[in-house]
This record gives C-alpha cells, structure tokens and sequence, in this order.
C-alpha cells in the first residue's frame, strides 16, 4: 500500500511544490485548500493523476479524511503581510483552530505531522542570526501579531499534542523563500520587485533599505522539509538560507537582472517590520545533513523566466470552474 500523505495550503506556493515532491516520491498525495490565497493552477498538472486527491475545505472548520494516512503537512495560511493584514481574523484561526483540527486528525490517524512555522516567530531580532533557541521580539498586538502569534500558538500546541498524547510531530521554521508560482501582487519584496521590473514601475524600498533578508530557493526549502519530516528532530528547525543581503542591494540585484528602466523610490517602514533576518542552520547541517544548494543568481533567474511566462492578462486572476471535476468538497 502506497504512502499517503495531506498537504493543507496545497494550492499555495509552497504547498504545490510539496505536493509535487510527494507525487514524485510515490505517495499518493491528498490536497486540501480553501483557495484564499491558493490558486488551482499550481496543482493543475496534479489533477489527471490517480494518486492526487484535492479537497476545496478551510481547516479552521472540522477536518475528515477518509482512509489511512501516514503523514500530514499543515501549510495552510496566509503567508505574506498583505494577506494576513487583510484577512486578519482567518490568519489567527487558522493557525490555532486550522492546527487544532489537524492535530487531532493526525492523533485519530496515528499520523505524523509536520506544521510550517515562520522565521516571523523571531519577530524584530535582537540576536542575530537567529538560533532555535532564541525565544524572539515580536509585538503580540501590533498589526504583525496576527500571524506571528498565530505561528507561535501553532508550535505551542504543537509540543503540546508531542508532549501529552506523544504524537509525532514536527516543525520547520522557514525563512524567506522564493521561487516559481509566488504571485506577483503578494506583497513580498521579491515578487514586489519583479512585478515592478516587468511593469516599469519604480521601485518601491520601504525605510532606507538597510533591512536585510535572507532568500532560498524553493527547491532547498522543499527538500530541507521532507528530510525534517523524515527524520527524528522533534524541536523546531530553522530551514533557509543564511546568505543575507540588505534590501537596497537586493534592489539594485533585480534592476541589474532585469535590465530595468527604472529608479527606486523610498516610503516608510511598516509597523514592527524585522530589521534583520539571517537563519542560523547549524542545526539543519547536524540534525538533517541539509544546506541550500541553489545560488541566487540562478534562483533568480528561473524565478524571473517564471513570471515572464505568465500571461499579462492573467496575472491576478483566478479561473476555477475548469477544475470543478477533480475538486471533492
């Protein structure tokens, strides 16, 4: 019998590109999504196969799987801040509900269950890199808190469910990632700067561009997350990679890229927004015997011919009605 395995999210972008890397493991691959923020179109080549099952469910709301399953991935939630700004209420209940449901799913199903938890749980950093083992800065009523105290409820309960009813679990703390079916009007500066690029519009670099972030390829972060899943770490895991760049540089590294017309124009920096963002994966190394493998440079590449293929016409929208036959509701 087939392993099988539920992604929550799995429309989203880091969800598809599990259910991508399940799929090609053998697994039969079961996806779940309330299509938020997901869009079909990331799982649409999944749809034909028969090991690929899609679910349209929002998980704050009770989770029923029929049959056995072996392991489940919760990555179900907005992500990025002009999601989890808008659709405040739904971020914090499917971090703490959504995980909830999914916790107790996993316990029926004698399952083990990874959750997606954020380097946002480190909040504005005052060490630095950030370790596992710093308990972070973050603001729990700023207008950040919804997702960050959502993701760090999400690990509570998590070693709450680990400690008490002895469930296997896992958690990833993931860093900033970057890669093919991000959306262009997310919010996040890398689809931000690119979306800008291919328009002509001027960049927009929020503060003076001092901040720093540190971008990992996709195809890292994935593999980083099945050799978690796979292994024995029960405490959480850094996954990102440690290269770190200000956002100004990072700026002028997509305007060289793209060969872009354009200049860059400063607005104020959000509320709470991190000064400083480094993983340190030290544990990763040990623990998992991972590192990132992809340089920026040829990450964003791909990532650019990505959104260069898009239609214009269709970069915001979303067509489901040709995928009504595959959904199960």
């Amino acid at each position: 019998m087939s392993k099988r395995v539920l992604v929550t999210g799995a429309a989203g972008f880091l969800g598809s590109h599990l259910c991508d890397r399940f799929i090609a493991e053998g697994f039969e691959v079961v996806g779940m999504d309330n299509l938020i923020t997901g869009d079909l179109k990331n799982i649409e080549h999944l749809f034909p196969l028969e090991k690929f099952t899609f679910y349209n469910h929002d998980v704050s709301n009770f989770v029923h799987v029929s049959g056995h399953l072996d392991y489940i991935l919760h990555f179900a939630s907005p992500a990025s801040p002009i999601d989890y700004l808008k659709i405040p209420i739904q971020t914090l209940k499917v971090g703490s509900l959504g995980t909830h449901n999914l916790l107790g799913l996993a316990k029926a199903k004698k399952a083990r269950i990874l959750v997606a938890s954020t380097s946002e749980v480190y909040g504005d950093p005052d060490v630095h890199p950030q370790p596992e083992t710093y308990w972070g800065n973050v603001n729990p009523i700023g207008p950040r808190g919804v997702y960050d105290e959502a993701k760090r409820f999400q690990e509570a309960i998590t070693m709450a469910y680990h400690r008490f009813h002895g469930l296997e679990t896992r958690i990833v703390r993931i860093f900033n990632t970057y890669g093919p079916r991000m959306r262009l009007n997310d919010g996040r500066v890398l689809p931000a700067f690119i979306g800008q690029a291919l328009r002509g519009d001027d960049f927009t670099v929020f503060g003076d561009g001092s901040q720093t972030r540190s971008f990992c390829y996709v195809d890292d972060l994935i593999e980083g997350i099945y050799r978690l899943l796979l292994s024995d770490c029960v405490e959480p895991v850094n996954v990102g990679n440690p290269d770190e760049i200000s956002i100004l540089d990072f700026a002028t590294e997509i305007i060289n890229l793209t060969g872009a017309k354009t200049k860059i124009t400063y607005k104020p920096l959000p509320h709470d927004d991190p000064k400083k963002r480094r993983p340190d994966i030290t544990k990763a190394r040990e623990v998992l015997g991972w590192e990132p493998k992809v340089a920026r440079s040829e990450g964003l590449k791909i990532t650019l011919d990505y959104f260069k293929s898009l239609d214009p016409d269709d970069l915001y929208k979303k067509e489901h009605k040709k995928f009504d036959k595959y959904i199960k509701r």
